[in-house]
């Protein structure tokens, strides 16, 4: 639901040399058209933050959209300077001959609305009252991302993408925009995701808000007019979330119960840490430091409302009847959060709505987190499937 695990994304990824997109910077734009949210409520106005990889060719028809996950934001690939140590969280699926190929495809990621990192949202300035927004920024939907981003399409250029990707929440996204748009995109690339949350995802999704909310220096969302954050909340906040999107065995491989410090002999003064509680409280003190609470909690609540099916009758294949569009769904078998079957009851639902769809369940130990980390087959899956999607559209362009 990330980036799940950022971090993570980058440890693997800090070897990768070759076929990087190179130097990126981000691009913003203010759309004045006003934006009718699912809420009722409407936006004036806002800005979108995005970042672009490779070329749109000439008659537009290469465009791939990223949908980011709950704690992810524009920067996908590249990096922002050559001192840069950190590329983008996604950096190692999308460049040059790589699955998500930059020399094929013209590439996009945005910050999505509400997001924390430049794109309108909490932290922005309420022009009502010039104060940031906090807690009064609307309540999102997830559809309210895609109708954003379809205005992002527009000021590009693209009438159609070649395919919409994207795992977890971005995975929600993607299934939306072949609902709400179905002649707006040929591929849907759902990884890792959902038709709707269970009651359990939703259970932690509400633990983790409470945590943030039970901070003293929360103040009722307003905390940055008084010049405070509730650090500790959110730091908590992703603690849970954190251990949510591995797995027991990857934990075990990884941590085990080795001590960080202390020691259990007889007549040992020194407190116990385990190596598994110092890697959360930095995953907590590191994520408080770059995310905004309000924010996390506008997301969560988006992911607790999402539900694809709830106005077709609750009949994920009357939904899906409406798509247009190819689909790849990929899960993993260690990912509890999103286990595979939830994308198998996706493969289902598609094939009796006789939409076209190829599924496949990777091997792996990490988690949720195992989208975005290097894997051998769930590369060369992505990769065929992309090398298809490439294919179709230069033969649809002869």
């Amino acid at each position: 639901m990330s980036t799940e695990n950022p971090t993570a994304s980058r440890e693997a990824q800090s070897t990768v040399t070759t076929g990087s997109v190179g130097l990126v910077a981000p691009k913003s734009h203010r759309f004045s058209e006003p934006l009718q949210l699912a809420c009722g409520r409407i936006l004036q106005d806002y800005t979108l933050v995005y970042e672009t990889y490779g070329e749109l060719n000439s008659d537009k028809s290469n465009g791939v959209l990223i949908c980011h996950a709950l704690s992810g934001h524009h920067h996908a690939a590249g990096r922002h300077g050559p001192d840069d140590k950190r590329p983008g969280w996604w950096d190692h699926y999308i460049g040059p001959g790589k699955p998500i190929d930059t020399d094929k495809f013209f590439v996009v990621s945005l910050n999505n609305l509400g997001g924390c990192h430049g794109s309108t949202g909490p932290v922005s300035t309420n022009p009502a009252s010039g104060k940031p927004w906090g807690p009064d920024f609307p309540s999102l939907r997830v559809r309210d991302w895609v109708h954003s981003q379809a205005r992002l399409a527009d000021l590009l250029g693209i009438e159609q993408w070649a395919a919409v990707i994207g795992g977890s929440l971005g995975g929600m996204q993607a299934m939306r925009w072949s609902l709400e748009y179905p002649e707006r995109l040929r591929h849907c690339v759902v990884i890792a995701s959902a038709m709707k949350l269970s009651a359990q995802n939703i259970a932690f999704n509400e633990t983790a808000r409470q945590a943030i909310t039970s901070d003293p220096d929360f103040c009722e969302g307003r905390y940055l007019e008084l010049n405070k954050l509730p650090r500790r909340g959110l730091a908590v906040a992703r603690m849970i979330g954190h251990i949510t999107y591995l797995s027991d065995h990857g934990l075990a491989n990884k941590f085990g119960r080795e001590l960080r410090s202390g020691s259990f002999q007889q007549g040992a003064d020194e407190e116990v840490e385990f190596q598994i509680q110092s890697y959360l409280r930095y995953q907590g003190d590191t994520f408080s430091n770059s995310f905004d609470p309000n924010t996390y909690i506008l997301m969560t609540r988006a992911l607790d409302y999402f539900d694809l099916a709830r106005e077709y009758g609750d009949d994920p294949v009357a939904a899906f009847a409406n798509a247009r569009c190819r689909f790849l769904l990929i899960a993993f078998t260690s990912d509890w959060r999103f286990a595979p079957e939830r994308s198998r009851e996706i493969t289902d639902a598609l094939m009796h709505a006789n939409v076209p769809v190829s599924y496949a369940e990777i091997e792996s130990a990490m988690g949720h987190d195992a989208f975005l980390l290097p894997n051998e087959r769930y590369e060369g899956i992505f990769r065929t499937y992309m090398q298809r999607v490439a294919v179709e559209q230069l033969e649809d362009r002869d």
